[in-house]
């Protein structure tokens, strides 16, 4: 699809590559981060760039981005590690990826045909490199670009049900006291209290390592 740049953003950062730049990819109908970059394949209002993902992001200059935001965006990307590959090269050495997906015990996660990616606790581990948890995952092989700085359990009740979200923000402030509570909690637990969302922030490794050399 063609890529429509309402204020002409693009140009902006290919020409003079300034700091403070930061994306929302899919941010939809609502801009979560006030000065973001919005992009989105549909032409929501809040939108800056209208455009396929990957396509916007093949036009952004290599280490040009200071921050990456994605709040429940990445659950429907058929190609995941292929995206985090294009955001790895586009976010400068340091820079900050902060996504929020649902997580997998999630009874709504279910209902939507869009959805294509699981996550639970360990997803990011298999693209970075971290020493949050005890139990360690393989890369397959892939050279990591991220280091993982935090992960966060959401447990939370949709509206009406407020009464149950009280209930759940309690369960959710045990379970999310250490990385062991993680742990114990995805491995025997999470069928019982289902969790509604999972947070991850990741940082650009100082070297980026083109995965096509």
């Amino acid at each position: 699809m063609a890529i429509l740049d309402k204020k002409q953003i693009l140009v902006q950062i290919i020409g003079e590559s300034p700091s403070g730049k930061i994306l929302e990819l899919g941010c939809g109908n609502t801009k979560r981060i006030k000065d973001a970059i919005g992009i989105d394949s549909q032409n929501h209002d809040c939108v800056d760039i209208v455009g396929d993902v990957f396509e916007v992001l093949n036009e952004i200059p290599s280490a040009s981005i200071d921050e990456i935001y994605s709040f429940h965006f990445l659950e429907h990307i058929s190609d995941l590690s292929g995206l985090l590959e294009v955001v790895a090269r586009v976010l400068k050495k340091g820079g900050r990826l902060e996504i929020v997906v649902p997580h997998f015990s999630n009874p709504y996660f279910y209902s939507d045909y869009t959805h294509r990616n699981f996550f639970g606790l360990y997803s990011m581990s298999y693209f970075s490199s971290e020493a949050l948890f005890r139990r360690k995952v393989p890369t397959y092989g892939q050279q990591s670009q991220y280091d993982l700085v935090a992960v966060e359990l959401v447990f939370k009740s949709s509206v009406p049900f407020y009464f149950r979200h009280g209930l759940k923000k309690i369960v959710g402030y045990l379970f999310n006291l250490n990385n062991y509570m993680r742990e114990f909690y995805e491995e025997n637990l999470c069928y019982i209290f289902p969790c509604y969302e999972i947070r991850y922030s990741l940082r650009r490794k100082e070297k980026w390592v083109d995965p096509d050399l």
